[in-house]
Order: C-alpha cells, then structure tokens, then sequence
C-alpha cells in the first residue's frame, strides 16, 4: 500500500471538489460557532509564534472536515500534509510521515478512528512532546531510539468519534462537531458553486436542491454537477425549477432527499423485518450494502428526520417511514 505523503497542493484531486472548496474562514459557509472559535485559536496561536492546538473533527460524512482542515492550514499560512488511519499500518509508516513535517506544518489524518491501536500510542508523545520512540530488531535484538520532531498540528476526522479511544481523544486541545447545515446555508453553498463553475441557477431551482441534498454540502454540489449535466446536454444555459425537478426526479432524489439505497433500507425495514427491531449487520446483508456504510452514511440522516429509531434491541421503523412509503401498518405494535 502507498502510504506516501504528499502536500495537498501535489494530491491528483477531482478539479471539481478544487474548485468549489473554499480556502479561507470568511469564504467558509455554515458551522459559525466553530468557524469563530477557529479564528479566534488561529490568531492567538500566531501572536504566540507556536503552532496550533491539535484539532479533532467529527460528524457525518460530507458536512467539510476535510475544508476545514485545508482552511486552517490556509489561515495559519502553512503547509498541509494528508494521510489516512487505514493506511497507516507499521510504526515505520508514522515515522515517515512525521518525519517529512516542516516546522508548523498542519498533518491532517482523515478516518482516524480506523489507525489501529498500538499506532495511536507511538502517536501521544508526537502530539504531546514532539518525539517518537521506535523499537529496532535486528540480530534478535532490540533497542529503542527517539527522534525529535518539528512543531506541528495534527488535525483528525473522524465520522465515528466514539471509535476513538479516551487517551488518544483527550490529546486533542480543540474538539468540534460538525452539524447538518441549514437549507439557506445550503442555498448560498449552491449558489457560490454555480458562479464558480460559471452555470446560472435560478434561486428557486437552488433552493430546491438545498432541500434535497441531506443538509450535506457535499451532497448538494454533486446533486448540482448532475443537474448541471442535464442541463448542458439540453443545451440549457441557466438552471430553472422544472429542469432541476426532473432531474432530481430521474436521479431518484425525493421530495426528502433520500434516494435509492435510503428507500431500499426502510421498505426492507419494514416488509422484511415487520418494522423491526433488528440489528444493523442484518438490514446490511438483506441490501447488499456494507454495514459501515449504513451506520456511517445511511442511518444518521434517517435518524436525523424521524424515520427510524435506535433502540437496545436494534432499528425500528417510525410511522414516518410508513407514511412516507404509503404502507399500512398495526399502530398498536409500536
């Protein structure tokens, strides 16, 4: 596995997601409260001429963690260097990536929660002290030698901060969750990605994006690059309500954002399962989807707007879901 690390600027990213990412706090929509907070850290670390508290990030995925970590390193006037947990498999790997930091630099480590556990402890004097011990073996021996390390600010991201163990969590001076934005949070995203890409849209198609994208930024710009495509090989130079409708429409987008892998999870939640309870490895294999993708990118919105429960015995449909689906069922069961 590659696990060379690369300056963000030398990464072969989608042109796309370059584009429409913003660089600075002030560009930055949603998350006011942590994008002040941020600001506020970020200033007082440069008046003091140290680096950065290290910062963890956590919340569903596609809601600009990674954005983040690029603005900071941005606001901060340093390089950003990127790794991810599963990739980091031997202590060697930690040791290479550390040891290419520049005094300051930002090392942003995404699915942190997933960076195996003996590698979180050669981590904790990096972050605390700026040193890692490391074993050698050779001639059946061992010994161990400490490397110093430059200054540095580790930003995590994470979707599941309680797979995160309580030492490795607690080394993390600033710790933030990302919420679900709002729908005229989602409207100026939209809209500052439509002058970006230079494709006009009118408000009212925009808005109707904003309400079916999740309240993920992500998701809203990659439902707007689709309806962008529709609109370019219709020969239609500004985005309106009727294209964006139809559009959403055949990519089986509803009128509350879920799509197809959302509906084929309730119906089986409820045809297959009697509404439930049932457990999550279960709903996974009866759709042929991976169960960390249910719980990670599937559930929390469902969640979030009242179609399913979480209980001790495991996921459970809510009338909502019943409704929404148009299938009848004995209220006296719930």
């Amino acid at each position: 596995m590659d696990n060379r690390i690369v300056d963000a600027t030398e990464q072969d990213v989608d042109v796309f997601e370059n584009n429409i990412r913003p660089q600075s706090l002030k560009e930055y929509v949603g998350q006011k409260e942590i994008t002040e907070n941020l600001k506020v850290f970020i200033e007082a670390a440069k008046i003091r001429n140290e680096p950065l508290d290290h910062v963890l990030l956590y919340g569903p995925p596609g809601l600009g963690k990674t954005t983040l970590s690029h603005i900071i390193a941005n606001e901060l006037g340093v390089n950003i260097k990127t790794a991810s947990g599963p990739s980091i498999e031997k202590s060697g790997d930690l040791a290479a990536i550390l040891s290419n930091l520049e005094p300051g630099d930002v090392l942003f480590i995404d699915e942190i929660h997933r960076m195996p556990k003996f590698i979180e402890e050669i981590l904790y004097p990096a972050m605390e002290d700026f040193e890692i011990d490391l074993v050698l073996n050779s001639d059946g021996k061992s010994r161990t030698i400490k490397i110093d390390l430059p200054p540095f600010t580790l930003v995590g991201a994470t979707t599941r901060a309680g797979d995160i163990s309580s030492p490795l969590r607690d080394r993390f001076g600033i710790v933030s969750k990302l919420n679900y934005y709002s729908e005229d949070e989602l409207l100026k995203i939209i809209l500052r990605t439509s002058r970006v890409l230079d494709m006009p849209i009118k408000e009212e198609a925009a808005r109707l994006i904003a309400a079916r994208c999740r309240k993920t930024p992500r998701i809203a710009n990659r439902l707007f690059k689709r309806v962008r495509d529709f609109a370019l090989v219709k020969n239609i130079y500004e985005i309106d309500e009727e294209l964006t409708e139809d559009s959403l429409k055949r990519l089986k987008v509803d009128e509350y954002g879920l799509d197809a892998v959302d509906i084929e999870y309730l119906t089986s939640l409820i045809k297959k399962f009697n509404g439930g309870p049932v457990g999550v490895e279960t709903i996974a294999t009866s759709i042929g989807e991976e169960s960390s993708t249910i719980e990670d990118v599937v559930e929390p919105f469902l969640m979030q707007e009242g179609f399913i429960k979480r209980t001790p015995r495991g996921r459970v449909a809510t009338e909502k879901s019943y409704e929404h689906l148009k299938i009848a069922h004995n209220k006296s069961l719930f």
